[in-house]
């Protein structure tokens, strides 16, 4: 499948206005075989937007692969001219960024371990200075939503018209049930403050094994996310890197077929009307809940103040563990989970100390 230079211009174009956005491929480009057999699979699946492949592979730990190289260019070009699938790659530098453009990549993605130094993301910024190329920027490794929008601004003053953003989760201490924890409320905020750019979902870094796939998948799209990106693999348990967290074309297309996309406008009057009187009930319980939490904040203060003139502690220990035991098993009972009572109490006690401290210290 020929397609000429003008043309693959405005098919990327489309895609990249196209929702959803889907972008599948291998973790890594490891042979020529592998990346040309996964994009034919890919696109006979007829569900897939572009064509992803690791071809540097920034790695926690020196040993690790770390990517074929710029050996792999050439094999995703082809992919491209036999398939018609626009290809997508991660750059971290400025000769990745020129690497890639020599060989007709498309669209440019930069990784979660680069979006946290300001000093690559610049590099990148400057190197594409002039390119008109659709580019996407992970979050950062930690969940600090300033720098995902300092990447994305140092790419708007670079002269980039299309930026999107990809969410792809936070890492965290310790074994938990995702590889990078979602922390829904962080890309939530980011569309907030960018709502008309595209944000597409990574479920397979998130998750870090195939078993959550398709429900972390089906979240972002109740969210309203613009699309997925998704790692698949011939030979998944063999991949030469995230063997885990990667399906089949095969098993990538039933996933697909099972998803329910949901759309976040509708021109049904009834549902409009049903929706807003939904929504005014919601606003009526908030502002009682603000309404409430002021009330509790002023006998935190009253607290403060006999603590101050009797030499008391702001944090008592004991008082702090009887107020979550009571919390969680109230809220069971109210079908609220565990992770959301912790989350809320730890946010409403250290506004109670801040008050305290206030009070204490002045």
């Amino acid at each position: 499948m020929q397609t000429s230079i003008s043309s693959m211009k405005e098919m990327v174009q489309e895609k990249w206005n196209k929702r959803p956005l889907i972008i599948s491929g291998p973790c890594s480009a490891e042979t020529e075989e592998q990346v040309m057999e996964t994009a034919v699979q890919l696109a006979r699946t007829g569900k897939v937007d572009m064509l992803r492949a690791g071809i540097w592979k920034p790695r926690t730990k020196p040993g690790m692969f770390e990517g074929i190289g710029t050996k792999g260019l050439p094999w995703l070009l082809q992919a491209k001219k036999i398939t018609g699938l626009p290809t997508t790659v991660e750059v971290a530098t400025a000769k990745h960024v020129q690497d890639a453009l020599q060989f007709d990549v498309d669209v440019l993605w930069i990784g979660a371990r680069t979006t946290v130094n300001p000093f690559s993301v610049q590099e990148i910024a400057d190197a594409l200075r002039g390119v008109d190329i659709p580019v996407l920027i992970k979050n950062p490794v930690h969940p600090d939503l300033d720098l995902w929008c300092g990447g994305i601004e140092r790419l708007q003053k670079a002269g980039l018209q299309q930026v999107g953003m990809i969410h792809r989760g936070f890492a965290s201490y310790g074994n938990t049930e995702f590889r990078n924890a979602p922390m829904w409320h962080l890309p939530i905020e980011m569309k907030r403050r960018f709502p008309e750019m595209l944000l597409i979902c990574d479920p397979s870094h998130i998750c870090g094994n195939r078993t959550l796939l398709q429900s972390v998948a089906q979240k972002s799209i109740d969210l309203d996310f613009g699309g997925l990106m998704l790692e698949t693999h011939i030979d998944p348990d063999h991949a030469w890197s995230d063997a885990k967290q990667q399906v089949t074309p095969e098993r990538l297309a039933e996933m697909l077929d099972a998803l329910v996309w949901r759309f976040e406008n509708t021109d049904e009057k009834e549902f409009i009307s049903a929706l807003a009187t939904l929504r005014e009930q919601i606003n009526q319980v908030d502002d009682e809940l603000l309404t409430l939490l002021g009330q509790r904040m002023k006998i935190a203060d009253k607290i403060g103040d006999y603590k101050k003139d009797n030499n008391i502690t702001i944090l008592q220990t004991n008082r702090w563990n009887d107020i979550l035991d009571r919390a969680f098993k109230k809220g069971e009972l109210l079908g609220l989970s565990r992770e959301f009572v912790t989350r809320y109490f730890d946010a409403v006690h250290l506004e109670s100390i801040n008050h305290q401290n206030k009070i204490m210290n002045s």
